[in-house]
């Protein structure tokens, strides 16, 4: 099981400041995820042609399963995350992002400014998820029962969750 991390920051790509939700997404995987996998975390600026190349390659070439962008998800012009990954997915799943907004709401009235969304890629589910490690745990803990069954659909590789972390999913 291949896991690729991507934190889309201009900022953080520049070391202007330490980049705090790429950990943070790794380090709620590593809780919830009890089966082996392989992680890998880059850091790359906003735009919509890095991100594009970036998700294409990690699915195309380095055979990701699940990847996860965190950051670039709000209304301002730099932010372009869910607009790279529309034009690499060939499947979007809307429901992931409308359950990230709706779990948010219930802590951020403006978590209705937020454009996460979710898509695939051949064999490697993409989710576009919040840039603030509070919000990340959030939108994993509403998403991630639905992962394991997805990656089962779309064919790529197995894992299984650790059910104190993460709740189960049994699809009807």
């Amino acid at each position: 099981m291949r896991v690729a991390i991507v934190t889309v920051s201009d900022r953080a790509s520049r070391g202007d400041y330490q980049d705090l939700s790429g950990p943070a997404v790794e380090n709620w995987l590593r809780a919830a995820i009890s089966s082996p996998f392989e992680c890998v975390r880059l850091t790359v600026p906003d735009g919509v042609e890095i991100v594009k190349d970036t998700l294409a390659a990690l699915c195309d070439r380095d055979n990701a399963d699940l990847v996860l962008t965190t950051g670039g998800t709000g209304p301002s012009p730099r932010d372009l995350t869910p607009e790279a990954m529309h034009s690499v997915i060939t499947k979007e799943l809307p429901g992931f992002g409308e359950l990230m907004r709706q779990a948010s709401l219930a802590h951020v009235p403006t978590a209705i400014l937020s454009r996460q969304t979710a898509g695939v890629r051949g064999r490697t589910l993409i989710i576009n998820l919040p840039g603030k490690p509070s919000a990340i745990d959030i939108c994993l803990d509403a998403v991630f029962p639905a992962v394991p069954y997805c990656l089962d659909l779309i064919g790529a590789g197995r894992i299984e969750t650790d059910p104190t972390v993460c709740r189960s999913f049994r699809p009807a």
